[in-house]
């Protein structure tokens, strides 16, 4: 069994910050059950642009408001506590944060941490072993 409290991973390595966002990573790859979870907060006021072409994402919204943008059909959703998303089809997509927007994430294949949004938005397919 595994318990963690976010008190325990802040300032540590699972405690992530980009530009436009903030993630605690919960669960990661090293931790051998097929998915990572992470809680991450995205800025009020930022759009962040991205494409897991490795990776399917399930996105479920806790706290904030903004609008997720579609980039395959142009289409728009209101991101709201309450609204989960899943990018099945590796979909490129934005969000635009309106007021700080909590999330819980969780990515199959897990992410090891270590991985960083390239130009497209793409985080690259890492594993435990090309530590």
């Amino acid at each position: 069994m595994i318990v963690r409290s976010l008190k325990e991973i802040i300032g540590t390595e699972r405690d992530v910050q980009a530009p436009t966002w903030h993630s605690r990573r919960f669960v990661l790859a090293k931790d051998g059950v097929g998915f990572s979870m992470h809680e991450t907060v995205l800025y009020a006021g930022t759009e962040t642009k991205m494409w897991y072409a490795n990776h399917i994402e399930a996105v479920y919204c806790i706290e904030g408001q903004g609008e997720l943008i579609n980039h395959e059909n142009g289409e728009t959703h209101r991101i709201e506590p309450g609204v989960m998303y899943l990018l099945n089809e590796h979909d490129h997509h934005t969000l635009r944060a309106h007021t700080d927007v909590k999330t819980v994430c969780v990515f199959n294949p897990p992410v090891t941490g270590r991985e960083v949004h390239d130009e497209n938005g793409v985080y690259p397919l890492l594993t435990e072993e090309d530590a």
